[in-house]
This record gives C-alpha cells, sequence and structure tokens, in this order.
C-alpha cells in the first residue's frame, strides 16, 4: 500500500510540474510546441498515477533497478519451526505450516515384470486417494554433495604422498615403494572417477499443509494429517515413511541444496584444470 501511495504521488507531482512549466513559462523563453510535448506528457503521467494500483509491483522495482539491493518484500518467505520439523509462512493474518514426509521407495518400474507394474500402479491409485485434503507426492532427483567425501580423499592422498616422500629419503626397498605407490594409484583414480560427473540421489516424499492462526495451531494441524498419512504409506506400501526434520528440509525449499553450488565450483574447476594441462 505504501509502494503505490508513493509511485502516485510521485507521478501526480511530475504531471504538476509539467503542467505548471506549460502554463507559467513565456513563450519567448519555451517554444510552443515544447510546450505541446510537456502537455501530453503530463496527461501521460496522470493516466499512470491513476491507474497505479494495477501495476504498482511492476513499476517499484523498475524505479529501483539501478540499487544494488532491490527489496521486493520485508517478510520472511519462509522460516523453521522450532520443533525442526515444519515448514511455516505468513498468509495474510493466518499461518501456513507445511509438513515433508519422505516415502522411502526404491523401485523402479522398467525393472519391473508386468504383474509388478499393475500391483504398482494400484498401489499409487490407493495413495492418491488416500486423502480427502490436498497432498502433493514428489519424486525428484538431487545432486548429491559430494564435497566432504572429495576432501577426505585428498587428504588420504596428501598422506600417502608424505609416505612415500618418507619411504624414499630412509631407502626403503622396493617393494615398501610399490605398495605405497600402488595405494597412491588408487586414491587417485578414486578422486578422478568421482569428479568426473555428478551423482544423483533420488526422494520421494510428499506435503501436506495447514492453516492457523497461530504458529503452534498450524504446526499441530500439519503434523496430526501428516500421521494420518504416514500410517496409510505404510499399509500401502510396507514401507516405514518418515518426517523429514531439520537441515534435511533445506533441500526442498532452497535451490542451493537442490544443486550444490560447492559441487560445481568443484566440477567447474577440475574441468578448468583438464583444459589448462
Amino acid at each position: 500500500m505504501a509502494s503505490y501511495l508513493g509511485i502516485f504521488v510521485g507521478l501526480i507531482l511530475a504531471s504538476a510540474v509539467l503542467m505548471g512549466i506549460v502554463m507559467f513559462v513565456p513563450s519567448l523563453l519555451l517554444p510552443s510546441y515544447i510546450k505541446i510535448i510537456l502537455f501530453f506528457i503530463s496527461l501521460v503521467l496522470d493516466a499512470m498515477a491513476f491507474t497505479s494500483r494495477y501495476y504498482a509491483y511492476l513499476i517499484g522495482p523498475l524505479l529501483k533497478h539501478r540499487k544494488k539491493h532491490v527489496i521486493l518484500s520485508n517478510e520472511n518467505p519462509y522460516w523453521l519451526a522450532q520443533s525442526g520439523d515444519t515448514i511455516l509462512r505468513k498468509s495474510g493474518e493466518n499461518f501456513i505450516a507445511t509438513v515433508y514426509i519422505s516415502i522411502p521407495l526404491y523401485r523402479s518400474a522398467t525393472e519391473m515384470e508386468d504383474d509388478e507394474k499393475l500391483d504398482f500402479s494400484q498401489q499409487i491409485s490407493r495413495l492418491v486417494g488416500l486423502s480427502k485434503n490436498p497432498v502433493r507426492y514428489t519424486s525428484e532427483l538431487y545432486v548429491m554433495n559430494k564435497d566432504s567425501y572429495i576432501q577426505k580423499l585428498k587428504e588420504k592422498i596428501t598422506m600417502t604422498e608424505n609416505e612415500e616422500a618418507d619411504l624414499q629419503s630412509k631407502d626403503a626397498t622396493k617393494s615398501e615403494l610399490d605398495r605405497v605407490r600402488g595405494k597412491l594409484a588408487m586414491w587417485r583414480n578414486m578422486l578422478d572417477s568421482i569428479g568426473k560427473g555428478f551423482s544423483f540421489e533420488l526422494s520421494t516424499y510428499m506435503t501436506v499443509s495447514a492453516a492457523g492462526a497461530k504458529e503452534y495451531e498450524a504446526s499441530s494441524l500439519a503434523q496430526q494429517k501428516a500421521k494420518e498419512l504416514m500410517s496409510g504409506v505404510g499399509s500401502i506400501f510396507g514401507v516405514p515413511p518418515s518426517i523429514i526434520t531439520g537441515a534435511d528440509l533445506l533441500r526442498f525449499v532452497e535451490p542451493e541444496y537442490l544443486l550444490p553450488i560447492s559441487t560445481v565450483t568443484e566440477q567447474i574447476s577440475k574441468n578448468i584444470q583438464e583444459q589448462v594441462i
């Protein structure tokens, strides 16, 4: 509302300034054709001012695009509940709580026989009709963050290289050197193979939401719906579903966890090094 009023007042003032120039500046100082142009510009600004309520959300960022930071909203888009198992957001005067439920399914239709495919489709049909409330069922591929594992491999390579250097300085036997060099080649091959491409992880989950006047009210309602869904999913697929909690929730709401930037950086760095070499 404040943004709309600011745009409205600004456009009206600009129109008034132009109209004042047209009316009070003598023709000797300002030619008539320029006054006509300014007059029409003033009319356009008036029209924009009285219709700005429909496109104020576009004009605001446009006027501020030269700034380094454009603030579209001062409200947090979402936050994690104190219990760590619910994502909360504000919608008007109410709170919306969303619970994420992990379904440990590791079956693929491409590896099933015809009878198994029919049975699996019937299970999915029962899953869709499990709840009268809106529920989202999703299967997503995630890029695995392999940075910690890559770092461990690099540390082992460094330790093995130091071990090789120590053996060489002590005039160790050929068999001992061959053993260390073989271990070093193994670690290097593992590092090369794991860094050649992305590794993906499949996650199957469902989400259910509930609204409430208070945070705890929305969270408790969402948790209740989630527990009902979990019992139904467990009976349909014969697997133990679980509520996703803590940092694992960020995989579903933060792009950095969906496509880890550090892993991408590692890949880019490796490609650049290969090109240089």
